[in-house]
């Protein structure tokens, strides 16, 4: 038996799988090893196997065998392996250090660097991988680099001709399961004469 994957945040007595055995008269099912922590529960009669409490997600996977026995002759019994998967769920946003950034920019720089921004994400693995976006692009004076988060502007500027002073909005956003979460910067690029 191979159930669907659990939910970190799974509650005691929440249904995993119902373990079946084809035999003519009724019998005990049990669990018999590989279930050393005591996170699941089955019951005698029914075969339905459901968590005895939290899951830790470090602990898992686990592999345990479920014995069926006849109610009449404890000689008499078969197992079978249940393996049970907990999902990492995204608990956790991007968290950029600071959500307000002041950069000078001088005037007729060539496409530069600006600022490297880097989020932190408390997730690990996928939850936690994050990719840099601009939420509102300033006419495409700015981009940003989706692996590093550096903030390149793409043209000079000019100080009497053009505004002094932009916000761009950056985001981070995680590859997360079930869903991806952002957070966000506000850059506020003053151009210096």
């Amino acid at each position: 038996y191979h159930p669907a994957p659990l939910p970190e945040q799974s509650p005691p007595d929440t249904f995993v799988v119902e373990v079946r055995a084809l035999y003519k008269l009724p019998v005990d099912y049990s669990i018999t090893s590989g279930d050393e922590e005591g996170y699941f529960i089955i019951h005698p009669s029914s075969g339905i196997v459901r968590t005895s409490k939290n899951l830790k997600l470090e602990d898992f996977p686990v592999n345990f065998k479920v014995r069926a026995t006849d109610s009449s002759n404890a000689a008499i019994f078969n197992e079978v392996e249940v393996k049970v998967e907990v999902i990492d769920e995204n608990n956790f946003p991007p968290v950029f250090p600071s959500s307000l950034l002041e950069e000078r920019l001088p005037e007729h720089s060539p496409a530069t660097q600006i600022v490297q921004l880097k989020a932190q994400d408390s997730d690990s693995g996928r939850n936690g991988f994050l990719t840099y976006g601009i939420l509102n692009g300033q006419g495409l004076k700015f981009r940003i680099n989706e692996t590093t988060g550096i903030l390149y502007s793409t043209a000079p500027f000019d100080y009497e001709e053009e505004p002094t002073e932009y916000q761009v909005v950056v985001y981070a956003e995680d590859d997360g399961i079930p869903e991806k979460k952002r957070g966000y910067c506000t850059v506020v690029i003053k151009i210096t004469d």
